[in-house]
């Protein structure tokens, strides 16, 4: 029938083709009634995390099974529309979503390499693939796939096709998206990514896990490459564009880093009660919380409390390395080993986990989890020396897995440790409650315990100045005379123990003013103080602060902070000093919104001058804060004169063996407390006092908190007396001049000294001010307004 071999090669095609199309046609018409219908496409609601901002905008938290944030198509660069095709499917806007050029290619790649190198998915196949379809390797999955691709191409623009791919396809790192990968490798949003970190992202659909940049670097580099020629092959971009990119070094953000300002423990905070009000749902529905945290106070006081910490183990030095492992004497194998032991140590802040592979008595090298050897030399050994030097039995031999630090603008490498102590700092506006920063311990991946809202501590002389303000209220003035003598108290007095107080410095003397013994701290003088008053009407009087009498016991320990407080009641307490004698509810959430932007919560706080109730005399506010101002002057807290700044009063607290040390402090606008202790309470070590150790992260903090901030005052209420009295007897020596008068009492040739008063406290002129240790003056103290209470209240 048929003359030549040819012709029966040519019947068989044939015969196969129609073979073919009949199957084909077959299996179209058994699978396409079986599609799924599309309305998860042209109804498209991805899984959209809960994200947290500070007031500022900036992103500090997300929480949900996968990390995204949509973009819509007229939002995404050119440039990441490029990459994405010319990597995944460059005749995309061609075909009809089945690319048969593009299969034909594979299947002559495949079968000239020996195996399946190369698929032939469009873009719009994965698509359905990732919505509709399993991952399996099955012919029927595969013609569901394209049919399903034909399908959605007859339904959807090809735009939009491309907009549910970019926001859809998972790209490692829980980021699924191109813009919540562009938030996860780099660390800002996808329109300010360069050419090269677009071609960066564009090559990871193809196999996520392999081309991770966090994960290996150079092969992603090398995948980023390709993408970037194949970008020049398809004239997106020119040769040196394209070389440009090469060379731009990248920046890739590490595993735990998600966030441009870390606030772990505040966003953990805004989760909980998010939860608690939402339930699972704020997991998937994309809300937007809004907080009170400004950036630039939470960074610093992340630094504040690193750096404090630091510090104290710097003065108490090495502990020794976290352990040893044995080294190979093969190089590789050694490279190898330590990789590999290391990649199951995770970084904690911004310490690295190291080997070291040789010591010198004058450096020490180490190797990182990704191969890089560095050395340690120089001032950041001092504090090893005797680890160095293999003194006392200590060495740091080859193999011990140490923690290393890039410091300073050299970023040059320290040896440092991971520390045992605990630090916290809280800030807030006095106006209104508003928490601005919040650090609740060292790191929250390695201790979740939040020191700010959780750590009952015993507050130490930082309690003093409530107790102090209760003495106002009986008649006690800043130049009251207090006996500073030795003190012996029955057990009943002292909570079942007979008790001896003592000064911080075992000093003691005559007569002493309330407010030098403020300054100073005075421990006898307070327990006097306490003992003139009463300790039943000292605990009641500390509602006002939002105190909880029953953590206060009525004895006179009380006086010495004996009792137990939160960081964060701690400020709410002093922020009534600053802000003139009003209860504010610290707040965290200022709002919550839907991902359409509807509002479902708004905070309604209670502000000074507005909803805030007065809780305290505004004269006895002003005084208080008169009085702390020296501390912060000449007192306990004179190091934070290095502020150069004169509206800062606050209190230093150190505790029985310094087993919590505090500083709370304060400006008209800002309250910041910072605390450092052990979670299972033990001395810090001997001179670890309030001024050592919490005060520092304090002025540190607050250096940056109050730059270029202009300084403020706190207006004298009316009803105060100012006069001129002896500092030594504490008798008034002049006339009360009035306040157009008062400057005059400034003046350096004027003899004793000025102090305040309640104009109805104020002693005759010449009369002794309680030279007995009581007051000259009594008088039945103003009726106590309705307590506030500290309870976080996070929720609006």
């Amino acid at each position: 029938m048929f003359s030549k071999w040819w012709h029966y090669a040519l019947a068989l095609v044939i015969s196969l083709g129609v073979v073919g199309t009949a199957l084909a046609g077959l299996a179209a018409a058994l699978i396409y009634p079986n599609l799924p219908p599309l309305e998860a496409l042209t109804d498209y609601k991805p899984k959209l995390p809960l994200r947290i901002f500070t007031a500022d905008g900036v992103l500090i938290g997300e929480f949900g099974e996968e990390r995204r944030a949509f973009i819509a198509i007229d939002k995404v660069p050119a440039y990441m529309k490029q990459a994405i095709i010319a990597a995944e499917d460059e005749r995309f806007y061609s075909h009809g979503g089945v690319d048969t050029l593009g299969i034909l290619r594979a299947a002559g790649s495949n079968l000239l390499s020996g195996g399946a190198k190369e698929g032939a998915s469009t873009i719009t196949m994965q698509v359905a693939r990732n919505f509709f379809l399993s991952n399996e390797k099955t012919l029927t999955r595969k013609l569901s796939e394209a049919m399903l691709a034909m399908k959605i191409e007859h339904s959807l623009s090809k735009d939009k096709i491309l907009e549910l791919y970019i926001n859809q396809i998972y790209l490692g790192q829980r980021a699924y998206g191109f813009e919540a990968a562009a938030r996860t490798y780099f660390g800002k949003p996808i329109h300010d990514l360069s050419l090269a970190e677009f071609a960066m992202l564009a090559g990871l659909p193809k196999a996520p896990s392999r081309y991770n940049p966090v994960v290996n670097f150079p092969r992603a580099k090398t995948r980023q490459e390709y993408v970037l020629k194949r970008m020049y092959t398809l004239k997106f971009i020119d040769e040196a564009t394209r070389q440009a990119a090469v060379k731009q070094k990248l920046v890739i953000r590490q595993e735990r880093q998600h966030t441009n300002v870390d606030a772990d423990y505040a966003t953990e905070m805004v989760r909980q009660a998010l939860f608690e009000k939402y339930g699972e749902s704020i997991y998937s529905s994309g809300y937007k919380a809004v907080t009170t945290l400004r950036s630039k106070q939470q960074s610093a006081a992340n630094r504040a409390v690193w750096q404090g910490i630091a510090d104290y183990d710097q003065r108490h030095g090495y502990r020794g390395p976290e352990k040893h492992i044995p080294l190979p004497q093969d190089r590789d194998a050694r490279t190898t080993a330590i990789s590999q032991a290391l990649e199951e140590i995770a970084p904690v802040s911004d310490m690295q986990p190291a080997v070291v592979v040789s010591t010198s008595p004058k450096s020490i090298r180490a190797q990182l989890r990704d191969g890089k050897l560095i050395d340690i030399s120089g001032n950041s050994l001092k504090w090893v020396d005797n680890w160095v030097a293999g003194k006392k039995g200590r060495k740091l031999a080859s193999g011990a897995v140490i923690r290393v630090q890039a410091a300073g603008k050299s970023q040059q490498w320290r040896l440092v440790q991971l520390p045992d102590v605990e630090a916290a700092l809280i800030a807030l506006n006095p106006a209104n409650g508003a928490i601005t920063a919040l650090v609740g311990g060292f790191d929250f991946n390695r201790n979740k315990f939040n020191h700010v809202t959780q750590a009952w501590r015993q507050p130490g002389s930082s309690f003093k100045p409530f107790i102090y303000s209760a003495a106002l209220e009986k008649g006690y003035t800043p130049a009251t005379l207090i006996d500073n003598m030795p003190l012996t108290l029955a057990a009943e007095e002292a909570g079942g123990t007979a008790w001896e107080p003592k000064n911080y410095d075992g000093s003691s003397s005559g007569p002493v003013r309330m407010r030098s013994a403020l300054t100073k701290s005075l421990n006898l003088v307070s327990v006097r103080i306490l003992q003139g008053i009463g300790p039943y009407y000292a605990r009641d009087y500390i509602r006002r602060f939002g105190f909880d009498p029953a953590r206060h016991p009525p004895y006179l320990t009380m006086a010495l902070g004996a009792g137990s407080v939160t960081p964060l009641q701690l400020a709410a307490g002093y922020g009534v000093f600053a802000n003139g004698g009003f209860g504010v509810k610290p707040y965290l959430i200022d709002r919550v919104t839907d991902k359409d932007g509807r509002l479902l919560m708004q905070a309604s706080p209670q502000t000074v001058g507005g909803k805030a109730p007065r809780v305290i005399d505004p004269r006895n506010a002003w005084l208080m804060t008169n009085m702390m101002q020296d501390v912060v002057r000449y007192g306990t807290a004179a190091r934070a004169g290095q502020l150069g700044r004169s509206d800062l009063a606050g209190k230093t607290g150190t505790t029985n063996d310094a087993r919590d040390t505090w500083f709370a402090g304060y400006t008209p606008d800002l309250v910041a407390v910072s605390w450092m202790g052990y979670d299972q309470p033990r001395s810090l070590g001997r001179g670890e006092t309030g001024a050592q150790t919490a005060l520092p992260i304090w002025i540190k903090f607050m250096g940056a908190a109050l730059s270029g901030l202009p300084q403020k005052t706190w207006p004298m209420p009316s009803g105060i007396i100012t006069a001129r009295i002896n500092p030594d007897t504490g008798r008034r020596l002049t006339e009360t001049l009035p306040d157009e008068l008062f400057g005059l009492l400034l003046e350096k040739s004027s003899p004793g000294m000025v102090e305040h008063f309640y104009q109805e406290f104020l002693p005759a002129e010449g009369a002794p001010l309680a030279p007995n240790g009581d007051p000259a003056a009594t008088a039945e103290p103003a009726p106590a307004a309705e307590p506030t209470t500290t309870d976080p209240g996070f929720l609006p």
